[in-house]
């Protein structure tokens, strides 16, 4: 496929990123692959360059390693964005996803992969540091920054060669399209309520405690700010709840375990909250620019079924739920949270070709229709004349999606582990040809060492692999796809996508345009999922805020409130609106005055 391009350029640039600031480059070095003509440009030059200084046209080739921060300093210098990307990182991950790296994941460990020398690592690092030092180089340093920047440039000349054989392409151009999305959502950021912000990191210590004093008083499981394990097992016992442990007998403590508990026993969700909140919570570290935008690394690709992978501490999506107030649009502004319905159910139920299973999707509510079509409610049920049971199929459909087996499921739902094996066999009898897929798919993998999305994004299977992770592969890493294509066809379509959420997407715009956006953004989302699913569609449904409301995830309503209170501040208000089919942003100014 190279031999398909008049011109193929390999590019790095050096860039410096304070703490949730857009990047600042400070030099560039691109050499034409044919000609072996080499450009060298400082800081002072590319601030004076209009746009890139090669050709970025249909019959070019862009190649890079980690593309999305160069296209970062693209969009920052506001050069014109390659249509042709090449990441040499996305297919390394691709060559050796699931198996054991040498030196990691990055351009060292690339080149230690297929024996080429690179820069020591020690060297490196001093020079990374050089990047992202404050203010002006000497001419010293922007000299060794060059020279440093240039022999990342020369190591992908040797790298590009071996591994064009194996390049897969063209979704590797798919990948590619995807990192400059990634570019376009980390340059412009979440709008955050900087203000607000300033004083939760101010007043944090002294909150912590008054947390502590209101949600203990119903548990008694502090001391101090230390949470006690045997306390916290006083408790289940007079309460008479059940908890999962671990093989060695002792409770399991880990927030997932918490998580699915409270599904069943919501009186422990506020424990949770204050648990995570306090163990988890580093407001200092929350990556806010000085325009009040939060921005991190979202790490493209970083987890083994391909999922973005951003720092818990730093994307306000990563800590505690109630954290998520913070969002907060601009004045004239609006966000809308845009998420897949019942995505993972869609998954399966497509490309098992399960007609049942997509019969129930495409209802509506999939778990109700789950319970009828098991023979359990009557075809004329509604969640409302039957709540419970369109519950514990929802609970058996989630636990079948995660790979839970009885005892898990048992404890989520209240019932016994009996109970929970009959809900598990009706849906193997009920979704046959799925369950035959996902069984062969297993094997599948085990017998070839390898499974893979339909857009080819595999995971090499180890020995040690778990059947739990095998079959959940093809849910979660085909869902990834789905996310990426989304991005990839909303960021190009001029749609400002602040950030990708496991299946969501987070837009902003002005309130005049908000409707518009949301609705070229759920037909962005509609076409990602036909174009993974061989043509199932996946819905999605919306919330939106619009200035000045904030941002509020349900499950953290409580623990904000406490917050605010302890505060001494009135209780900003939070607004997560549901929109209605057809409504725009002025019905839903109207319906807040009503």
């Amino acid at each position: 496929m190279l031999h398909n391009y008049n011109n193929i350029f390999l590019v790095d640039f050096e860039y410096r990123a304070g703490q949730g600031e857009q990047v600042e480059p400070r030099c560039m070095v691109a050499l034409d692959y044919k000609t072996k003509k080499l450009i060298r440009m400082r800081e002072e030059d590319l601030k004076v360059q209009s746009d890139a200084p090669f050709p970025i046209g249909d019959d070019t080739l862009f190649v890079s390693y980690y593309a999305s921060a160069e296209i970062s300093c693209f969009l920052r210098l506001g050069w014109k964005v390659p249509p042709n990307i090449l990441d040499l990182y996305t297919e390394f991950r691709v060559c050796n996803n699931g198996r054991p790296s040498i030196c990691g994941k990055g351009l060292l460990g690339a080149l230690a992969h297929f024996g080429i020398n690179g820069i020591a690592s020690g060297e490196k690092n001093h020079l990374r540091q050089l990047s992202i030092k404050e203010g002006p180089l000497t001419a010293q340093e922007s000299n060794q920054l060059l020279e440093y920047c240039e022999s990342d440039v020369r190591a992908l000349e040797k790298l590009l060669p071996r591994m064009e054989e194996n390049i897969d392409w063209p979704r590797a151009l798919l990948r590619g399209r995807y990192m400059a999305a990634v570019a376009r959502m980390e340059h412009l950021g979440i709008p955050i309520d900087a203000d607000l912000l300033f004083v939760l990191r101010r007043e944090w210590e002294g909150i912590k405690k008054g947390l502590v004093q209101d949600i203990d008083q119903a548990f008694g499981v502090y001391d101090g700010l230390t949470f006690k394990s045997d306390r916290f097992r006083g408790y289940l016992e007079r309460n008479g709840i059940s908890w999962p442990r671990t093989p060695k007998g002792v409770l399991a403590l880990d927030d997932d375990t918490f998580k699915e508990v409270a599904k069943t026993h919501s009186s422990i969700e506020p424990l949770r909250q204050l648990r995570n909140s306090l163990s988890k919570l580093r407001l200092n570290n929350l990556a806010v620019g000085r325009d009040g935008r939060n921005r991190c690394l979202l790490s493209p690709f970083g987890s083994k079924t391909g999922r973005n992978q951003p720092s818990n501490v730093k994307y306000i999506f990563g800590p505690a739920v109630w954290y998520r107030g913070l969002i907060k649009p601009k004045e004239g502004m609006g966000v809308a949270y845009i998420d897949w319905s019942q995505q993972e159910f869609g998954i399966g139920a497509a490309l098992s070709r399960d007609q049942v299973m997509m019969d129930a999707y495409s209802s509506g509510d999939p778990y109700l229709a789950f319970a009828k079509q098991a023979g359990v409610i009557p075809a004329d049920a509604t969640k409302h004349s039957h709540p419970n049971e369109r519950e514990q199929f929802k609970a058996c459909t989630l636990a079948v999606q995660y790979g839970m087996g009885a005892e898990s499921l048992a404890v989520r739902i209240g019932q016994s582990k009996w109970q929970a094996s009959n809900l598990l066999e009706l849906h193997r009898k009920t979704y046959q040809k799925f369950w035959k897929w996902s069984d062969a798919a297993v094997l599948d993998a085990m017998a070839h060492s390898q499974i893979h999305t339909t857009l080819g994004w595999p995971l090499f299977v180890t020995a040690d692999a778990s059947q739990r992770s095998l079959r959940n592969f093809p849910m979660q890493a085909n869902g990834a796809e789905m996310l990426r294509i989304a991005c990839i066809f909303a960021t190009e379509a001029g749609i400002s996508v602040c950030g990708p959420i496991h299946d969501a997407l987070l837009i902003e715009a002005s309130l005049e345009e908000l409707p518009q956006k949301i609705a070229e953004t759920q037909q962005a989302m509609e076409e990602a999922s036909a174009y993974v699913l061989g043509g199932f569609r996946l819905r999605s449904d919306v919330k939106i805020v619009t200035y000045p409301d904030r941002y509020e995830d349900p499950r953290g309503k409580e623990m904000w409130g406490k917050v605010m209170k302890h505060l001494g501040l009135p209780r900003p208000k939070l607004c997560r609106w549901p929109v209605p089919r057809g409504w725009g942003v002025s019905d839903l100014v109207q319906r807040e005055k009503l």
